[in-house]
């Protein structure tokens, strides 16, 4: 059976740690020149192999664009899931990730704008699958985070606070507040009773 690139199940151990690196060079491209400096020239001059692997690998380059999001995704949340083992207690456990996320995205402006230019491509490629997997996989950590705290509907509560962090976000860029201030906002979101 010949290796089909882009199927990592017909892989041999050697092109998949091959295609992580050319994920992982994206990533790093991606963090430091955005959407639109992320070529396969610039992924090549970032990572060890040439461009004509990297077009071996990934025909598509948006495929790879995709994979290099979920991996800084996926490295983003578990960095979250860390700061929540530090953390007995549920409420504070879940304000100490709130935080994190918050400081994550005031220190690095670049992550910020990089989620908002990859998501708004994604939409008008008219493929959100890869923005609702990252959506979904934040949601759920925040979910995680509310249900010991006894909220109705943890799920609704933590869509609501991941929409607000969101936004949040955004404003902190033109209107910085300190999290003290918004711990107030994020309360009144996760634990008044509504209805």
């Amino acid at each position: 059976m010949s290796a089909v690139p882009g199927r990592s199940d017909q892989l041999s151990p050697n092109q998949l740690a091959k295609q992580e690196q050319i994920v992982e060079a994206a990533r790093a491209v991606l963090a430091r020149h955005g959407l639109a400096g992320c070529t396969v020239r610039a992924i090549a001059d970032a990572g060890p192999l040439t461009k004509s692997a990297i077009h071996y690998y990934f025909a598509d380059l948006d495929v790879l664009i995709d994979r290099a999001m979920a991996a800084h995704i996926t490295a983003f949340a578990a960095g979250l899931r860390e700061v929540a083992a530090k953390h007995d207690e549920p409420r504070e456990r879940l304000f100490a990730v709130l935080e994190e996320y918050l400081r994550v995205f005031a220190a690095n402006p670049n992550a910020a704008f990089l989620w908002f230019e990859y998501w708004i491509a994604a939409g008008r490629a008219q493929h959100p699958q890869a923005i609702d997997v990252m959506l979904t996989s934040l949601t759920e950590l925040l979910a995680e985070l509310l249900a010991p705290l006894d909220v109705d509907d943890p799920r609704a509560r933590a869509r609501a606070l991941l929409s607000y962090l969101l936004g949040t976000v955004v404003q902190q860029r033109v209107r910085p507040r300190p999290f003290a201030t918004l711990r107030a906002d994020i309360e009144a979101l996760c634990f008044a009773n509504y209805g």
